[in-house]
């Protein structure tokens, strides 16, 4: 099976979230199917259906997590430099508007745009890797085409 890249902050947020799920989301839901189905008829039965629903996304959820957690290949960021790799915290500027961005090249799994983290293999991160600070990079997005000087790389 193919490894999944992850870093380290990655790894360990899915991993209290699988603890979570089963420490106490688990034993919670279970409990309220318990005190669902003490009030009779499950037929009409809202809140044992609503239990159940949560139930099937929790396990789900599990599954998925584990399945993940045991494909991770977690890659110690704090060791490399260079140009620009899996774990580089880039900036860049766009050519048009000036405008300076950061992201932190990761895997899929841990993939956030809102909070700086780029997939690996999207466009603008494979535009970037193998790169050095002062090149400049071409994207294609849906938006159209976008330039990009790097004007810092790090590794944290």
């Amino acid at each position: 099976m193919e490894k999944i890249p992850m870093t380290r902050a990655g790894f360990d947020q899915l991993d209290e979230e699988l603890r979570e799920l089963r420490g106490i989301e688990r034993p919670a839901v279970i409990r309220a199917i318990a005190e669902a189905r003490e009030h009779g008829d499950l037929s009409e039965n809202a809140e044992y259906h609503a239990a159940r629903e949560k139930q099937s996304f929790i396990e789900g959820r599990i599954k998925e997590l584990e399945m993940i957690i045991s494909r991770a290949e977690v890659i110690d960021t704090s060791r490399l430099s260079g140009s620009i790799k899996f774990g580089a915290t880039v900036t860049v500027v766009d050519e048009d508007t000036d405008e300076e961005k950061t992201f932190k090249l990761v895997g899929e799994q841990e993939a956030d745009l809102e909070r700086g983290l780029l997939n690996v293999r999207s466009p603008l991160a494979r535009a970037l890797i193998g790169k050095d600070e002062g090149d400049s990079v071409e994207v294609t997005t849906p938006g159209g085409g976008k330039a990009y000087e790097i004007i810092a790389i790090r590794y944290e």
